[in-house]
């Protein structure tokens, strides 16, 4: 059966809730999963985890419940950490994942397949006092680290000297997030080093951002543009990256007016990785139920991955699908 991929995520607005859920037909357990000669293939998927794939496996599940009519989903998010643990206690199906795994979560049975990229931004109010030397001049990944890891700038100036003397306040994630694991990463540290107030969820992220004019945080980049017109949403500013610290942002440097500038210097290596990063699905063991396997193998098709690039995110090339097509054999 073919499928015509038309749908778009909706955009995003800051009003979601930390619970977020997502329920496709009734939340009946899985009792029965596999092929039935009249239905078709039937049960039921759950997934938590990752704020940065939750809208996009939404997306996807939609898509595959119109040739499965009769598979049924429950789809939550709560963040990466979540995630991990409820798929490695078996919670739940599927673990959503936007940081490396880590050696102790594979020695628990975790299996991973990989199923988009996306990267994490630095983000400010679109009222910050420096937004215009922040645009023109970047910050370096040095003053990053003071920031977010020596915790020793309390002032915007302190970052840098053609900054307001205003009080700076840093934000960092109070759960368990890949985003804040993979901005740490790009600092050479992990979550547990970051220093700053913690906010939980991509969402309130992004809320105390725009609330906030002397406030610095991270966010995943969905959080940050609108996906219908690409630009960023009102109230909210990429903080870039002065990648060759010269003080200046360079014409090579400045990828981040539109979402499509951002996510091709993602896919072309421009803008470092980390923090761009993998997205992944983390199971238990490697699947053996066959619906579990047919939504995987339905999400590393070149159809479902075609619906990337217009949501934000980036798709796996075809040498990247087939390596993780081949965890299903």
């Amino acid at each position: 059966m073919v499928i015509t991929f038309t749908k778009r995520l909706v955009a995003k607005t800051f009003g979601l809730f930390a619970g977020l859920a997502f329920v496709l037909g009734s939340c009946a357990p899985k009792n029965s999963s596999g092929w039935d000669p009249e239905k078709g293939l039937q049960g039921t998927i759950s997934v938590s985890g990752a704020f940065a794939l939750y809208p996009l496996v939404v997306l996807w599940s939609e898509q595959f419940k119109e040739i499965h009519p009769h598979v049924r989903f429950n789809i939550s998010a709560g963040g990466a950490g979540k995630g991990i643990a409820d798929a490695l206690t078996g919670m739940v199906d599927i673990g959503l994942v936007s940081r490396d795994i880590h050696p102790q979560e594979i020695d628990r049975g975790g299996y991973v397949i990989h199923v988009a990229r996306d990267a994490v931004v630095a983000t400010v109010s679109d009222q910050n006092p420096n937004l215009h030397h922040i645009l023109q001049h970047g910050i370096k990944q040095a003053e990053f680290k003071r920031l977010f890891i020596d915790g020793t700038a309390s002032l915007w100036n302190q970052i840098n000297p053609l900054f307001s003397s205003d009080d700076l306040h840093v934000y960092v994630r109070s759960d368990a997030a890949g985003a804040a694991e993979t901005w740490a990463a790009y600092l050479g540290k992990s979550q547990e080093d970051l220093k700053g107030i913690g906010i939980f969820g991509d969402p309130g992220m992004a809320q105390a951002i725009q609330k906030n004019p002397m406030a610095i945080g991270f966010n995943n980049i969905n959080y940050v543009y609108n996906i219908k017109t690409g630009k960023q949403f009102e109230g909210i500013r990429v903080v870039p990256i002065d990648l060759d610290n010269d003080g200046t942002l360079g014409p090579d440097e400045n990828f981040y007016g539109q979402l499509d500038s951002l996510t091709n210097a993602v896919a072309t290596g421009k803008y470092p990785s980390p923090p761009s990063r993998n997205l992944s699905f983390l199971v238990r063991g490697k699947p053996t139920d066959a619906v579990l396997i047919e939504f995987i193998k339905f999400v590393l098709t070149s159809e479902s991955q075609s619906l990337l690039l217009e949501n934000g995110y980036i798709p796996l090339n075809n040498e990247q699908l087939m390596e993780e097509q081949k965890k299903l054999n």
